[in-house]
């Protein structure tokens, strides 16, 4: 009884290896052109994440791209407001320099300068 027991055991173990080599055969998952399907399927992801950084650094870069044109505007504003003020402030010492040299006008003593009130 014993020994047709593990006959039993013996051919239902064969069948069950039997069936998994059928099931790897037929599957074929260790073949050559599975294989290539993978190496294929893995070329497919690693393009379509090369796409999305892609597409992503080209956003960010975008962005940065335009704040730096923003600032470039605010910084020639801000260049031509100071040009203003330089030939306003070269105006005036030019006045001075001209009232002196061609007028022969002075800067009064603190002494002379007299205040005038008007209420």
């Amino acid at each position: 009884m014993r020994a047709q027991a593990n006959k039993i055991n013996v051919n239902a173990s064969a069948r069950r290896a039997a069936v998994q080599t059928s099931i790897y055969r037929w599957s074929a998952l260790f073949s050559p052109r599975m294989g290539l399907i993978l190496l294929l399927l893995l070329c497919v992801f690693v393009s379509g994440i090369s796409v999305i950084y892609t597409t992503f650094k080209n956003r960010y870069l975008l962005n940065e791209l335009q704040e730096l044109k923003t600032q470039r505007n605010e910084l020639q504003v801000q260049w031509g407001q100071l040009l203003i003020e330089q030939s306003t402030f070269s105006l005036e010492s030019r006045i001075e320099r001209k009232a002196i040299d061609e007028l022969a006008m002075e800067v009064p003593d603190i002494s002379e300068i007299v205040m005038v009130r008007y209420d």
